[in-house]
């Protein structure tokens, strides 16, 4: 995806935010459901400007720092190389806060649903996206599995980029699967993005041992 596509895509997802939190302000209770348990659960509230509001300003964040990145970084012409995965991925991003936003707004109208059943195939697709685009990503100070060691030596980055791969895409699929657990998927999800996020670094670090041992 092109940086212009994706900006305009993600300028696209965050207006209709934008319009659908001026749009249903009257009918919005206040306080809003701001937070659910395991168990899918509403516990946490906060003033409904605050919950019509912040995931909008959360996602114009997460925009601009993905605008930013790919000019402040030392190593720019790297991810220059990765560049229409990393535009995927900011749009993923934003569209996955903004539905998650769009399950608030649901519920503070009333709908009854459970938020942990209904997020887990969405993490999943979004994990999926991760895998995907630590697959493609060059070494870089922002994007990837940043660790000491693969950021000294494009060997063990690229090795411990491809096991990432895997790793993350396989823990998107098991939350999707995840889904049709139950209450229990939550914690098979949460084991498997443990690994994701852990076996590499362990990884990338026997790998540069063994490469400055050698």
């Amino acid at each position: 995806m092109s940086t212009r596509a994706a900006t305009i895509t993600s300028l696209g997802l965050l207006a209709l935010a934008i319009s659908a939190a001026l749009v249903l302000y009257p009918q919005m209770p206040d306080p809003m459901p701001s937070h659910w348990n395991v168990a899918g659960e509403v516990d946490g509230y906060m003033s409904k400007f605050w919950g019509l509001f912040l995931m909008p300003l959360i996602g114009a964040g997460v925009f601009l720092l993905f605008l930013a990145i790919p000019r402040i970084d030392p190593l720019k012409a790297n991810i220059a190389e990765f560049i229409g995965a990393y535009n995927v991925m900011m749009v993923l991003l934003i569209g996955y806060l903004l539905y998650i936003y769009s399950l608030t707004l649901l519920a503070a109208l009333g709908r009854q649903f459970n938020m942990t059943l209904m997020l887990l195939p969405a993490m999943g697709v979004l994990f999926i996206a991760i895998g995907y685009l630590v697959g493609k990503a060059k070494r870089n100070y922002f994007v990837g599995i940043r660790t000491p060691w693969t950021l000294s030596s494009d060997t063990v980055w690229e090795r411990t980029h491809q096991l990432g791969r895997w790793m993350f895409i396989g823990a998107g699929v098991v939350s999707i699967l995840c889904a049709f657990l139950g209450e229990s998927g939550f914690w098979v999800f949460t084991i498997a993005m443990l690994l994701a996020a852990f076996v590499p670094i362990v990884y990338s670090y026997a790998l540069w041992r063994r490469e400055t041992a050698g």
